[in-house]
């Protein structure tokens, strides 16, 4: 009994040792992962739809904007905050779509690598307002996953990108500021470009089979788009660079 009772009292002393003197190990997070710990649970206020970037989302570069989708009127004073470390990273103020539907704000485009977290007001026209948060990341080192379209003397001023087996192919390319991208549907269903974050330019009609869309993209920054009769299947995303 006694030689049981000193084995106890050794190892809830070895315990207690190895816990106050040996620091924690930070956990190691792959290239191109995120892990979920470092993410804060979303706010959504009443009447949110969606944002972009979706939360707990990783960017290869600033995405272009910011912004949040509801389905009530929106009103001032409405705003967005963008900010990394306590620091700004909003550019300008945050402007209310003339739908009322949807408010946004740009994003400085050189910002660095790291967690941002986006905190909104939403205002009614009843004088209400609520506030909501999601975050997101930026990792540089994820554009190496995105066909490179800059600085190749064999690639065409117009890029294209076709929408076969409900899939963009490329999904995802890096282009220079100023290129014209075109959309052709090669399928016999259906298909459309959507994007929260260039509204209402990249938005195309429903497209028909051998219909194509074209837009130029002016502002550096990543664009997600995707395909609103398949959104969650059909994503892809541009990189638009100097």
């Amino acid at each position: 009994m006694k030689l049981g009772l000193r084995w106890s009292a050794i190892i809830i002393v070895t315990i207690l040792v190895v816990r106050f003197l040996v620091p924690p190990q930070p956990m190691v997070v792959p290239q191109g992962q995120q892990s979920s710990d470092i993410f804060e649970s979303p706010v959504k206020v009443p009447h949110w739809v969606s944002n972009t970037p979706q939360h707990a989302s990783t960017f290869a570069a600033a995405p272009v904007n910011v912004v949040v989708d509801v389905d009530l009127a929106l009103t001032a004073p409405s705003s967005i905050s963008i900010t990394k470390d306590g620091a700004e990273y909003g550019v300008g103020t945050g402007r209310i779509d003339s739908n009322k539907r949807a408010m946004r704000r740009d994003m400085d485009a050189a910002a660095p690598n790291g967690l941002y977290t986006v905190r909104y007001t939403t205002c009614w026209l009843d004088g209400n307002c609520q506030s909501g948060s999601f975050q997101f990341t930026i990792d540089r080192r994820l554009s190496g996953n995105f066909e490179d379209h800059v600085g190749r003397p064999d690639i065409p001023p117009d890029i294209g990108i076709s929408i076969e087996n409900n899939t963009f192919v490329p999904k995802k390319i890096r282009i220079r500021k100023n290129t014209r991208v075109v959309w052709t549907n090669k399928d016999t269903v259906d298909h459309s470009v959507n994007s929260n974050s260039y509204f209402p330019q990249q938005n195309s009609n429903p497209l028909k089979s051998k219909e194509a869309f074209e837009m130029v993209f002016s502002k550096v920054g990543e664009y997600p788009y995707y395909d609103s009769l398949y959104p969650d299947t059909m994503i892809g995303s541009l990189l638009v660079e100097d």
